[in-house]
């Protein structure tokens, strides 16, 4: 999976950039205490990362 793919996946499910950091894009959920960490741009996330970003993204 694309990398911008991912990250509009969990914008749809309601995180929020809070912050770029050189290739790592920083989200924030409203609701929740966590902070996702996707690296952008990057062609294809491997599946390990991928899993574990979903994962704490509740995907």
């Amino acid at each position: 999976m694309r990398s911008a793919d991912l990250i509009k996946e969990v914008e749809k499910k309601g995180w929020v950039l809070v912050r770029i950091n050189g290739s790592h894009h920083h989200f924030k959920h409203p609701e929740r205490n966590d902070l996702l960490t996707i690296p952008h741009p990057k062609q294809e996330i491997k599946v390990g990362l991928l899993r574990k970003i979903q994962k704490q993204a509740g995907l």
